[in-house]
């Protein structure tokens, strides 16, 4: 059985061949650090895409699910959604009055490339959505300034609007508060009274420059028969499944769709865009993998080659410790060590040197785009770990060859070698 003594005396002396050869030692660490070098910076890319991809997904909503003409994950070809017919009144209606498992059902009607008009401020491209005051209860109710227009005053068609931020952003000025404030929308006159609070990332900040008005008011002013209707259900507490089957459920009885019939219209929900995203993430994480696994491939062969080189150099040590009672585990131990103190002085340095980029472009990143906030200016403390365990297994296996052809030497062939 190997003693404690015998163990911590084969790594001291893996550790003083290292500390006696530096330069050798850096030389065949270098292609581990550039294989954990590419394991942090992809890891660390991962992590801000996900923390982006988080919050891009909660705009949605993770209780809200959206009947619409378009698939919103673009997972579909365009040219055979186009064909689709587009969401009527109708189909509001009938859902509307019909489902029993929702809480709330929320028509939103767009209009692409408006305009509005406020103290010599012509603001182009805005999205005018028309929505019913139940919106107030989906993320794009949460408000910094103001309040959602009330029920009374989507049924009596008040020309009352709701700000999205990126349009407070522009207007507000040395204003301290554009509540009650006049302006214009495609030259029709509206009170502002309430400011939706940052919405948009990095991924979708479109969703920032909209403007909701009621959905009685936008109708009678555009008219029901408009494109560009989409059907927004709140499960809330209920159950999302349920709520999603009978949305599906009464759409296609309301479209006259027989039961060998394909839906003709999208379900966007949070759920739709994560199935969509980690086939990317699948993707993205698989050419990582195979960049990592080549780096590495090149430091193991160094690291087996330094190794050989090492058994070679000091086979009369082996002997000299084989022939004063040496055990062939501890001459492996010894040289595993070894192998492995080479790989943990790799993953150290690629540490050193990832946490100091990552720093340098998370500080250059936000201060040329302060909206970038998913990226973090540390590294992880999970890829830490798993990079440093990678790195020292893999010097563990570069070095197992070396060791075990030292382990097996005589002591009467090791100290007869010149």
């Amino acid at each position: 059985m190997l003693k404690f003594s015998e163990l911590s005396e084969s790594i001291i002396l893996a550790f003083d061949s290292i500390i006696g050869n530096k330069i050798r030692s850096l030389l065949a660490s270098l292609g581990v650090v550039v294989g954990i070098s590419v394991v942090i910076m992809m890891g660390w890319a991962l992590n801000g895409l996900d923390e982006a991809l988080n919050q891009t997904f909660s705009i949605i909503g993770n209780d809200m699910i959206y009947l619409d003409k378009w698939d919103w994950t673009g997972g579909k070809k365009w040219n055979t959604l186009k064909d689709r017919r587009d969401i009527t009144q109708e189909n509001v209606d009938f859902v509307t009055n019909n489902i029993k498992s929702a809480e709330y059902v929320i028509p939103n009607i767009n209009k692409w490339g408006s305009s509005l008009d406020f103290k010599g401020i012509n603001y182009k491209g805005i999205s005018l959505v028309g929505v019913t005051s139940d919106n107030a209860y989906t993320p794009a109710g949460d408000l910094i300034d103001g309040r959602y227009f009330s029920q009374l005053e989507d049924k009596n068609n008040e020309n009352v609007v709701v700000l999205g931020f990126k349009v407070y952003e522009t207007l507000i000025g040395d204003n301290k508060t554009l509540i009650d404030e006049e302006i214009k929308i495609n030259g029709r006159k509206f009170t502002i009274v309430g400011v939706v609070k940052k919405r948009g990332t990095f991924i979708f900040d479109m969703i920032d420059n909209q403007i909701f008005i009621p959905y009685n008011t936008y109708v009678g002013i555009y008219g029901k028969r408009t494109k560009g209707i989409s059907i927004g259900i709140k499960a809330g507490n209920n159950n999302l499944d349920l709520v999603r089957d009978e949305a599906i459920g009464l759409m296609r009885a309301s479209r006259n769709l027989k039961p060998y019939e394909d839906d003709d219209f999208s379900i966007n929900e949070t759920k739709a865009f994560q199935d969509s995203v980690e086939t990317i993430r699948v993707s993205v994480w698989g050419a990582g993998i195979a960049m990592t696994a080549l780096s590495f491939l090149v430091g193991m062969i160094g690291i087996s080659n330094i190794m050989f080189v090492s058994v070679t150099e000091r086979t009369k040590e082996i002997g000299i410790r084989k022939a004063i009672g040496a055990k062939k585990v501890t001459v492996l131990i010894q040289f595993l060590s070894e192998a492995g103190f080479l790989c943990l002085v790799g993953a150290i340095i690629s540490l050193i040197f990832c946490s100091i980029v990552i720093y340098i472009l998370n500080f250059v990143i936000i201060k040329f785009n302060p909206s970038i906030t998913f990226l973090s200016p540390f590294i992880p403390l999970n890829l830490m770990f798993i990079s440093t365990f990678i790195s020292v297994a893999v010097g563990v296996i570069a070095g197992l060859a070396p060791a075990i052809k030292a382990s097996r030497l005589t002591p009467i062939e090791a100290l007869r070698y010149d």
